[in-house]
């Protein structure tokens, strides 16, 4: 059995859209485990059990739990590769993974930055010129992935759904939440809404009950 713990609207939802995919293509069912990060069910100790850092997501196959998503998504892609979440060939599954470290390890962090600000300075002027400079850093991050958007054919990496795209999504809603308009990057703003539509993305969004445009006007 298969396990899928996350976050409405958190990263878990790149592993999410690929178990949704894979359901689709081979008809292998998971459970979903909902955690309300709001309310800190992540820090529960039953939940520390399974994972001691406390993060999601969390893939947990036949009792035994999986952290980091990057490992998670590698390993659903070795285990599935009829669903076709990252390239087979070696050369272009190696491109894959490069751009898909770099949303995790540069993209990710930049964002955890504007929204944990607390967590890399003391005092609130600190904390504010933190937020602004991450906040031009992420911008230059999404502006990055609007130029991989222009080649989706249609997606990221050709005709199939990937991780990437899924990771993509998420981090336009995100740039929303930092502040950025998803109209001042239309094209990566039109491809979202596409990818959207697909049907295992659309159930992995309904599944977690968010929306896509998550910015507001001052």
């Amino acid at each position: 059995m298969i396990e899928l713990y996350y976050g409405s609207g958190a990263c878990s939802l790149v592993p999410h859209v690929g178990l949704e995919a894979i359901r689709a293509a081979t008809g292998e069912a998971f459970e979903p485990r909902p955690l309300k990060l709001h309310k800190g069910e992540q820090r529960s100790p039953e939940y520390l059990e399974l994972n001691p850092l406390g993060l999601v997501p969390l893939l947990v196959v036949d009792g035994k739990p999986l952290s980091q998503i990057l490992a998670i998504c590698d390993y659903l892609d070795r285990r599935y590769p009829q669903a076709g979440l990252l390239p087979a060939d070696p050369w272009q599954r190696a491109q894959a993974m490069s751009t898909f470290a770099w949303m995790n390890n540069t993209v990710h962090p930049t964002f955890t930055h504007i929204f944990r600000s607390q967590n890399f300075a003391a005092g609130e002027a600190a904390q504010a010129e933190v937020r602004q400079i991450a906040q031009g850093m992420f911008r230059g991050h999404l502006e990055r992935i609007q130029g991989m958007t222009e080649k989706a054919a249609p997606f990221l990496l050709g005709e199939k759904l990937s991780f990437i795209d899924a990771y993509a999504l998420v981090f336009l809603r995100w740039g929303g939440l930092a502040g950025i308009d998803p109209a001042s990057l239309p094209t990566y703003k039109a491809y979202v809404d596409r990818l959207a539509a697909v049907p295992a993305v659309a159930a992995a969004i309904a599944r977690e009950g968010i929306k896509l445009d998550t910015y507001q006007k001052k």
